[in-house]
């Protein structure tokens, strides 16, 4: 690589043989993180849908609190590509494990003192504003997260199994969301007065656990050998990203801009739509929810292997195409109001998720050299995730309101992120066989 303006470090390292490690091991750090740090991102999503908007946005509208709940959610996505600039510097500069442990312990600690904060009644104003920043720190510390796991992996495994151990990464997702989801149906099924009190805060104080045992696991775990090996250190990788590669962001920004509209609206929008507006118990989107889940993991290992296989991008054009067609029946199956049909509907979804999501953060990732690796897939995912998933539940919400309470708008708004996100992916190279151990 060509050194630039912004300079290379005045030395290099040097090219020795990296540190071998099981690459099960290896696996299982990126994995472990991810999970702690999904499930304490989106048990605050579960949260803004089912309780925070009484307990720290009171309004005598329902709607008008869940939707200053909503805004408070997005706020966590606003810190997510500042985390992501500063997650890449040092993960381009010192290494993708030092930066790992860093974000794990960052997240681990917000979330749990959440569970800790007193409710607007209590302390007036100051709830909210401690909510919020919580959130902040949270949406910091994840901007880096997810895509330095997905490198310490991918960059640690064959060519021809990159996808393969990269989507166990996406599937951490889905693993986090599923915990986040039991932990919440195991306190939902208190009182509402209990739950309203104290109940809600036992899956945020549970965090902690977790994290010591991710910490656990990822501090055995020694650099990439892609990331040892590499000749070339910029002393301001993300301005060589932008000089170099701003295509690549532009469209990775659009890759992932479909995954993150259907997640969220799925995750955190139908959970609102279907207790508020439907007038169905909690608990059916947190069942819905967790059987989607059990079913992108279980098809998460037949994903990656398709996508070493076939390629990237097919996969991606085959789960995005399909999920900007069933979005329409998706709403209406969750209209009719009959539960086993909800279930059906989440599986279907959270299956054509994982489609697209099992091949998605290795695909970003590979797009860029290994010197600006970290800077770069995570700039281009970390922006996708603001303008897709951050805003989805208030434009979800906003068109949902504006139609009449027309559920058909807020499937026509999944669709158009689907297309996006299926013209991206195709105007980017294929890389399942490529070479990603040099930059």
């Amino acid at each position: 690589m060509s050194v630039t303006s912004a300079g290379p470090s005045t030395t290099s390292p040097p090219r020795t043989s990296p540190p071998q490690a099981s690459l099960g091991r290896v696996t299982a750090a990126g994995f472990a993180g991810t999970v702690i740090e999904q499930y304490d991102f989106l048990l605050y999503g579960f949260m803004s849908a089912l309780v925070f908007g009484a307990l720290f946005f009171p309004s005598a509208d329902p709607t008008a609190g869940t939707l200053v709940s909503f805004a408070a959610f997005a706020i966590g996505f606003v810190a997510r590509p500042v985390g992501a600039v500063v997650a890449g510097h040092y993960g381009d500069r010192i290494g993708r494990k030092k930066v790992l442990v860093t974000t794990l312990l960052v997240a681990g600690i917000a979330t749990t003192l959440m569970g800790f904060l007193p409710a607007y009644a209590d302390i007036g104003v100051w709830a909210p504003i401690l909510l919020v920043t919580l959130r902040l720190v949270q949406g910091f510390s994840y901007g880096g997260e997810i895509t330095g796991a997905v490198l310490i992996t991918t960059e640690s495994a064959p060519r021809h199994r990159r996808g393969y151990y990269g989507g166990f990464i996406s599937a951490a997702g889905f693993a986090g969301l599923l915990l986040a989801t039991l932990a919440i149906l195991t306190v939902s099924g208190m009182d509402r007065p209990a739950f309203l009190s104290w109940g809600w805060r036992i899956p945020f104080l549970l965090s902690i656990v977790l994290v010591v045992v991710g910490l656990a696991i990822r501090m055995g775990v020694p650099e990439t050998p892609a990331f040892a090996a590499a000749r070339t250190r910029h002393r301001a990788p993300l301005l060589e990203v932008f000089r170099r590669h701003t295509r690549q962001v532009l469209l990775g920004v659009g890759t992932g801009f479909g995954f993150y509209v259907t997640f969220y609206v799925l995750l955190v929008f139908s959970a609102s739509y279907l207790t508020v507006q439907l007038k169905l118990p909690a608990t059916v989107p947190l069942v819905a929810v967790a059987i989607g889940s059990v079913v992108a993991l279980a098809v998460s290992p037949f994903c990656g292997r398709l996508c070493d296989r076939f390629g990237r991008r097919p996969m991606l054009v085959t789960g995005s195409g399909f999920l900007a067609v069933f979005s329409f029946g998706f709403f209406r199956m969750l209209d009719s109001g009959n539960a086993p049909l909800i279930y059906l509907a989440y599986a279907l979804a959270f299956g054509g998720v994982m489609i697209m999501f099992s091949p998605l953060l290795t695909f970003i990732a590979e797009q860029f050299p290994t010197g600006v690796r970290y800077s770069g897939s995570s700039m281009a995912g970390q922006l996708g995730a603001v303008l897709g998933g951050g805003l989805a539940p208030l434009v979800a919400t906003a068109l949902l309101t504006a139609s009449g309470g027309r559920s058909f708008s807020v499937a026509a708004y999944v669709s158009a992120a689907m297309l996006v996100t299926l013209g991206s992916a195709l105007a980017l190279r294929e890389t399942n066989q490529a070479d990603i151990t040099e930059g």
